[in-house]
């Protein structure tokens, strides 16, 4: 399979955030995995392929319509990939996907909790909270399902008892907000031990909202 100048640019960006997601502790191992759209297909991480050995090559490509599951490459895509590319097909303002097992808000995901207004960073992800999932077994058509629910009108969601996923219109945005994720469940987790949060309204939320127009990292045009 030959592939264009332009695609390994954009398999090598995937590794290079699979990378940095472990080196400043976002995920650990090779819990997470990383997809973008490129074209009429999903590019994503391999299965159980530790960041530093990959090379452009063994990212898998899933065609975004035709066979559902298909794929191309030497490795079997990530075991996740269902939720990966069912966002995709449900979501076109989304361009890349991002999930880890990052230590807040799997803690929080494992205690089943959701996250509410406690930081006006929460607008970035689309709403007044960061809902989590029911409960349901990795790489299964069920937890696609749960996690689309948890994703709408979101940018971001935790999996019950398994960790968090953050969705961007590129990689750059999508891995911004995975950053954001873990940052607001860390903060949540620590006033949970102080007595608990004051939640911002509705109205102060949608006040922020209105000003990321030109704040925060911004959508490439």
């Amino acid at each position: 399979m030959k592939i264009s100048a332009k695609e390994t640019a954009a398999r090598q960006a995937i590794i290079d955030n699979c990378l940095e997601m472990n080196a400043s502790g976002l995920n650990q191992g090779t819990s997470g995995n990383i997809s973008v759209r490129h074209g009429k297909a999903m590019l994503i991480t391999p299965s159980a392929t530790p960041y530093k050995a990959m090379t452009p090559e063994m990212i898998c490509s899933m065609p975004l319509n035709g066979e559902y599951g298909a794929w191309e490459g030497p490795l079997k895509p990530s075991t996740e990939w269902r939720f990966h590319l069912d966002i995709f097909k449900a979501r076109a303002d989304v361009g890349a996907v991002v999930h880890t097992h990052s230590t807040y808000a799997t803690t929080l995901a494992i205690a089943r909790k959701s996250i509410p207004a406690c930081h006006y960073m929460i607008a970035a992800f689309g709403g007044n909270d960061i809902r989590c999932s029911d409960y349901e077994l990795y790489g299964t058509e069920a937890l696609s399902a749960t996690a689309l629910k948890a994703l709408e009108g979101r940018n971001g969601c935790l999996l019950a008892n398994h960790g968090m996923i953050a969705v961007g219109a590129n990689l750059d945005k999508a891995m911004w907000l995975a950053v954001e994720l873990e940052t607001i469940a860390r903060q949540y987790h620590g006033v949970l031990q102080i007595g608990g949060p004051v939640i911002l309204s509705d109205a102060q939320i949608e006040e922020t909202a209105k000003g990321f127009s030109t704040y925060g990292l911004q959508d490439k045009k």
